[in-house]
């Protein structure tokens, strides 16, 4: 069984929901530390044809905090400036009605940003038809003294993987020796970035999710997943 773990980001790009999609079961990771600057609380999107920068405001933030302990803001005009920055940039993309009310009714909804982005995978994979298991880590019971590698691997042999999953952007942070010590095969998802229309802009990678719903159809969302390459983690054969 494949098994995929990552924090709670804010709507992230197309890659980690191909993570989600490759994998049997899902951890979000909401009971780590918040670090600040990270992608929990903001992301990308297009607007006048660039890359822009859309962050939520949170209360109470600190890394001395997991980011299941950090609330949203309270300011609802906060919350609907995020909403009319949306309109602006995506209202003539041709799955606007489709996708705004689903962003809306998760960012008004939720007071928590931990809940907010585990409530927009499950609502975003329900749209896009994933059925892909999904956990969240504080309501495993699990060894909390453990740190980094170590949890990992012991979150992996409680909900019994085989094989853990990683984006390509955490290839340094693990290895490859003591994964397989403990009966897993470390491997990594790395993107394979396809173009899509962007209404006539030229064409910007990485953006959220967002951005990617709002000019695709599922079919064609579907297959923009399914672009990836699988790598092993480094280490000794």
């Amino acid at each position: 069984m494949k098994i995929g773990i990552m924090q709670p980001y804010f709507f992230p790009y197309l890659g980690y929901w191909q993570l989600i999609k490759a994998v049997d079961e899902y951890v979000v990771y909401d009971d780590v530390t918040y670090i600040k600057g990270g992608w929990i609380n903001r992301n990308n999107i297009l607007l006048n044809g660039k890359k822009h920068l859309i962050t939520i405001p949170l209360e109470g933030s600190s890394s001395f905090k997991n980011i299941n302990e950090i609330s949203l803001t309270k300011n609802l005009k906060l919350k609907q400036k995020i909403l009319k920055t949306l309109e602006m940039c995506y209202k003539k993309a041709p799955y606007y009605e489709n996708i705004m009310p689903i962003i809306k009714n998760l960012i008004m909804k939720n007071e928590n940003i931990a809940m907010l982005n585990y409530h927009s995978i499950m609502a975003i994979n329900e749209y896009l038809g994933i059925s892909t298991k999904i956990h969240l880590s504080s309501k495993i019971k699990k060894d909390e003294t453990l740190k980094g590698q170590e949890k990992v691997i012991h979150i992996n042999q409680i909900l019994g993987s085989d094989i853990y999953y990683n984006a390509i952007g955490g290839r340094e942070l693990y290895d490859t020796n003591s994964f397989r010590k403990n009966g897993l095969k470390l491997c990594f998802l790395e993107m394979v970035v396809k173009e899509y229309k962007q209404y006539n802009n030229e064409f910007i990678p990485y953006l959220s999710i967002i951005d990617v719903l709002m000019f695709n159809s599922v079919d064609n969302v579907n297959q923009l997943l399914d672009q990836y390459n699988i790598k092993e983690g480094k280490g000794e054969l």
